[in-house]
């Protein structure tokens, strides 16, 4: 790799949408959105069941350039609150936007009421000639059974402007100026939580601990202020989409979104159940490794060797940029772009809001990445993962603001096939023992992260909705994320009673309701991609760059079906837990 490819930690640029909130161009955006939901207004009179193709694509292409300019000021305030959580100019640019935001959907609204009330032959003939919005349209439909009249509509997005939407941003608010005092060395040092959260991964058992507790202090002292947040914001979803909207079921509207029936996410979750055992085998493996009789609860993500080996920023990029290149040019390319751009935000600083996330604004732009960089091989595969994020969304941008992105299960394929690419490096290339060791039993530690608990978090939103629905106080949404630890580990892991306010800690049940089985459906579904590309190789990869190409441009059962995938069938799923048994295997060969 040459010199240019060599990239430090450093802040994010934003200079690619705005300047600052003073920019006369930030401005001149909000003017230039108003302006075209003026003239969209236009559109209203000539959108009748007999438009014509020509106007009908004239009119949803002038929607989709306004959309941009408006994702743009949206992913500008939110991305600068994100860098610096506490400044106050990006939480009053949040709030403002937000309620722009609302605002002109109120105004433009009237079109997708109209398009989901079309009559069916007329639809059809009007989708033939749509292009790549095709599936948007389609989806959109699929909404028809549960959208209100036009008021009732806009008075939901006024009421959500000041009460879920405040309350989310109420919670990052609260939450990420946090810090954490933890005994490391016979010091007392204050953390961040991305820094406290690292600590987890210590091989000295008493400072895991130390960890967790600092966290479960500060957290426990605020959950009868952050469980209210949660309890709101369910009512809120309860009251919204069963009361209002007649949902059957608080996660079929998350279902929906995805456009994946329910059965295939109950069957998800219950194939998950039936094999929480292969986790719990592994929890027992590890306790033997360590040299203890059970894991505690604080022990699950210890490492099974004393290695403290850290990798620079520089080396982190490089492996990644190298495990990347290897699969296919085209990859590394793609990635290279993002730091190119300067969209990546590494460091570590007070008030930045904590964990790692990819945002992608327009398909004209490179994405955002958030990281917080500590060095460690978690850390790298983070990086690997974002930046696969990235990847899925650059290899999608010739679709349109509405077709780019993947639905959520399939927004996971890239991000964790770029991590199983990245530690099938690290393997390669460590000649350690111990430390290619360590490796594989992060691996395992990564899929319980990603399967397991993503999994068991949505088992418990299903029942904190309908405890809150029964008038359950905050204690009582405790005892039963308590009771679901105690499911989802059995036997195998000690659990300490204060984990049962670890769901206050997990900001997606607060700002995106039934989020979490995602990650669960990403990691099975690439297991068994991965599979593939191990048996065959190069004649994989059309494949699945098509899956990455496609964006959200298609329905994802018709889309994975394409690629002989059928996730309606149990067996299906059952054939991830099987690769998951697989390494649980080779881990006790190893031992």
């Amino acid at each position: 790799m040459t010199q240019k490819d060599t990239y430090t930690q450093s802040p994010w640029s934003l200079e690619d949408l705005f300047l600052d909130f003073d920019d006369p161009a930030y401005e001149a955006a909000f003017e230039e959105v108003r302006k075209g939901a003026q003239r969209f207004q236009t559109f209203r009179d000539q959108l009748v069941p007999q438009i014509s193709e020509e106007l009908f694509l004239s009119i949803i292409t002038e929607y989709e350039h306004y959309t941009r300019i408006l994702s743009r000021l949206f992913g500008f305030s939110q991305l600068a609150f994100a860098a610096d959580t506490q400044d106050q100019a990006a939480q009053a640019q949040v709030a403002r936007v937000t309620q722009f935001y609302a605002e002109i959907d109120n105004q433009t609204m009237f079109f997708s009421l109209w398009w989901k009330a079309l009559d069916n032959e007329n639809a059809e003939r009007l989708l033939k000639a749509s292009g790549d919005f095709h599936y948007w349209l389609v989806a959109m439909r699929n909404f028809k059974a549960f959208t209100l009249s036009e008021a009732e509509e806009k008075i939901i997005n006024i009421k959500d402007v000041t009460g879920v939407n405040a309350l989310n941003m109420l919670y990052e608010s609260i939450t990420n100026r946090y810090l954490f005092k933890v005994e490391i060395d016979g010091e007392l040092k204050e953390l961040t939580r991305g820094e406290v959260t690292a600590l987890v991964r210590e091989p000295d058992p008493d400072l895991r601990e130390r960890a967790y507790q600092a966290l479960f202090r500060v957290y426990e002292d605020d959950a009868p202020i952050l469980g209210q947040i949660y309890q709101a914001i369910v009512r809120d979803w309860r009251n919204e989409n069963l009361d209002l909207r007649k949902f059957k079921h608080p996660v079929s509207v998350r279902n929906l979104v995805n456009d994946i029936p329910d059965p295939v996410v109950e069957t998800l979750l219950d194939v998950t159940r039936q094999n929480a055992k292969h986790f719990q085998r592994f929890f027992r493996l590890k306790a033997k490794r360590l040299g203890v009789e059970k894991l505690r609860r604080y022990d699950i993500y210890a490492p099974v060797e004393k290695s403290d080996k850290k990798y620079a920023f520089d080396q982190a990029a490089k492996m990644v940029l190298e495990s990347f290149h290897e699969f296919d040019p085209k990859f590394a390319d793609l990635a290279k772009e993002i730091f190119d751009a300067r969209h990546v935000d590494s460091e570590i600083r007070k008030g930045k809001m904590s964990g790692a996330f990819c945002a992608t604004i327009t398909p004209d732009l490179a994405p955002w990445v958030l990281l917080n960089y500590q060095g460690k091989a978690e850390d790298v595969a983070t990086m690997a993962h974002e930046l696969g994020h990235g990847i899925h969304a650059l290899m999608a941008r010739e679709h349109t603001a509405f077709t780019q992105h993947a639905c959520l299960p399939l927004a996971e394929t890239a991000s964790t096939f770029g991590e199983m690419m990245l530690i099938d490096k690290l393997l390669v290339q460590e000649s350690d023992q111990a430390v290619r060791r360590d490796l594989l039993f992060r691996q395992m530690d990564d899929a319980f992260a990603t399967i397991l608990r993503q999994n068991y978090f949505s088992i418990f939103e299903h029942t904190a909705h309908e405890l809150v629905a029964q008038g359950a106080q905050v204690d009582d949404l405790a005892k039963a994320y308590l009771e679901n630890l105690q499911d989802e580990f059995g036997d195998s892991v000690e659990i300490a009673d204060e984990f049962r306010w670890e769901w206050v800690m997990i900001p997606h049940i607060y700002n995106v309701p039934f989020y979490v089985y995602a990650y669960a459906f990403g990691q099975l579904l690439v297991l068994s991609l991965y599979k593939q590309y191990q048996a065959e190789g190069n004649a994989f990869k059309p494949r699945y760059m098509d899956i990455l190409a496609a964006g959200g441009s298609i329905a994802p059962i018709e889309l994975l079906a394409r690629a002989g995938i059928d996730v309606t069938r149990a067996e299906f799923w059952q054939g991830g837990f099987d690769i998951i048994d697989e390494m649980v295997t080779t881990l006790e060969n190893l031992t």
